[in-house]
């Protein structure tokens, strides 16, 4: 299996539903951005609501951070506004959602499992220069945690502002960072 880390974004042109209204989402919306491709299986299911909500709830946190966040399913854009329109939980989303009823996009970031025409649960971090920086894909029954994803996204950021250092295992932003040179090799 290859990496898709530091490789480019996949070029793409897809269907969302964003605040009430439909329309077309392309990569050339993503140039120059942080931006967070969050797949998930279905719509009108169990884990997936409670995955999007959490992120509805931290999505002007990551706003702030200039990271636009998208989630993506093999679902048709109409499917989206469905299940905005039935779930009292599912209208407290404000980013958009992205219908891959094709799988191309789900393809693209290798995550379309064939057999059943859904995505598994990937979550992809890709950076202003339009590289995917991080990868995380889990099996359907097994839901994410958007805390986990932005301090994930500090560190990211904070690496890219500040060359030469790195973020430890737990780093929060405002902790302590690395720089890796000889003189830490076996002090850590």
């Amino acid at each position: 299996m290859e990496t898709i880390i530091n490789s480019q974004a996949p070029e793409f042109k897809v269907q969302a539903y964003h605040n009430g209204e439909f329309r077309t989402v392309t990569s050339e919306d993503i140039k120059g951005k942080w931006t967070v491709f969050f797949f998930y299986p279905a719509d009108f299911t169990f884990v997936c609501p409670t995955e999007l909500v959490d992120m509805a709830d931290k999505y002007e946190q990551f706003q702030s951070m200039g990271v636009e966040v998208y989630s993506v399913s093999t679902d048709t854009h109409f499917v989206h506004k469905a299940w905005h329109d039935a779930s009292e939980s599912i209208r407290k989303i404000k980013y958009p959602m992205l219908a891959d009823p094709t799988g191309a996009l789900s393809r693209a970031f290798g995550v379309m499992i064939e057999e059943e025409g859904l995505a598994y649960r990937g979550t992809f971090l890709v950076n202003p220069e339009g590289k995917i920086i991080l990868a995380e894909v889990q099996d359907n029954g097994i839901g994410r945690n958007a805390d986990e994803l932005m301090r994930k996204v500090e560190a990211a950021q904070f690496i890219a502002a500040h060359p030469g250092e790195v973020c430890p295992a737990k780093w929060k932003k405002g902790a302590t960072t690395l720089k890796p040179s000889i003189d830490l090799v076996g002090k850590i």
